[in-house]
C-alpha cells in the first residue's frame, strides 16, 4: 500500500483527492493546519468508501512545525514512506498590488510558495533511495495567465510552476515524476463568493468544475499509468484558457 500525504486536505480540492486517492488504494495522511473538525469529515468519507488514513496536523508555512510533525511520523512508522505527495493547501487575499499589504504579500508567498519547498524537501531522500515517487503540485490559472487583484497569488502559483519543471529535471534519473495542475473556476469553499452564473459565459463547458474532476486528474498522475508524464503543468479549466 502507498502513502499518500495531502496538504490543505480538509476541505474542497485537498477533501476530493484525498478521498480519491484512498480510494486507488493509497493510506493517506489527511494535512490540515487548525480545522480538525473538517478533517476528520474528510477521514470518515474515506473510512465509509473502504479506504484508510490519518490525521497529520501541521501550518505548511512553517518549517519548524512541518519538520515535527515529519519527523514524529516517521518515528512511528518506521520503514515507511510517503511515495504520493500533494502540494494543495493555500490561502488567497486578494487585492490590486497599489493597495496590498506587505503581510498580504508575505503570507501568500509563505503559504502558496515556500511551503512547497519546506514540505517537498524532507520527503525527497526516501523517494531517491527507493527510486520511486509522485510529487504533484496545485497550481491555478492565475499562475499561467496572471489575475487581476491577484499579483501575490499569481506570483506564488507560477514560482510553483517553475520549480515543477526545474526538480522534475533532477528527479527523473531516479524514477520520480514532478507534475503540476493548474485548475481554473472549481466550485469550492475559496469559488463561493464569485458570481458563478456570469463567469460560467466565459467558460466554453459553460460551468464550473467539479473538485472530483480535479481529483479524477491528479489520481491519473500519481497512478503508474503517468509514469512517462514528468515536469508539466495540465490545465484543468473547461476551456477557458489555452497557451
Amino acid at each position: 500500500m502507498e502513502i499518500a500525504m495531502v496538504t490543505g486536505a480538509s476541505r474542497g480540492i485537498g477533501r476530493a483527492i484525498a478521498i480519491q486517492l484512498a480510494k486507488d488504494g493509497c493510506f493517506v495522511l489527511i494535512n490540515y493546519r487548525i480545522n480538525e473538525k473538517e478533517a476528520q469529515i474528510t477521514l470518515n468519507s474515506i473510512v465509509e468508501a473502504g479506504g484508510s488514513g490519518e490525521l497529520l496536523p501541521f501550518d505548511v508555512s512553517d518549517k519548524i512545525s512541518i519538520n515535527a510533525a515529519l519527523r514524529q511520523w516517521k518515528e512511528a512508522n518506521v520503514g515507511k514512506y510517503i511515495s504520493v505527495l500533494v502540494n494543495n493547501a493555500g490561502i488567497v487575499k486578494d487585492n490590486i498590488m497599489v493597495f496590498m499589504e506587505d503581510e498580504d504579500w508575505d503570507s501568500i508567498i509563505n503559504t502558496n510558495l515556500n511551503s512547497f519547498f519546506y514540505v517537498t524537501k524532507p520527503l525527497l531522500q526516501d523517494m531517491i533511495l527507493k527510486k520511486h515517487g509522485r510529487i504533484i503540485n496545485m497550481v491555478s490559472l492565475s499562475g499561467l495567465k496572471g489575475q487581476s487583484g491577484q499579483v501575490n497569488y499569481s506570483a506564488a502559483k507560477a514560482g510553483i510552476i517553475g520549480a515543477t519543471k526545474a526538480l522534475s529535471q533532477e528527479l527523473g534519473k531516479k524514477k520520480i515524476t514532478v507534475n503540476a495542475v493548474a485548475p481554473g473556476f472549481i466550485s469550492t469553499d475559496m469559488t463561493s463568493h464569485l458570481k458563478e452564473k456570469e463567469l460560467k459565459r466565459m467558460i466554453p463547458l459553460h460551468r464550473f468544475g467539479k473538485a472530483e474532476e480535479v481529483a479524477y486528474l491528479v489520481s491519473f498522475l500519481a497512478s503508474d499509468k503517468a509514469a512517462y508524464i514528468s515536469g508539466e503543468t495540465i490545465q484543468i479549466n473547461g476551456g477557458l484558457y489555452t497557451r
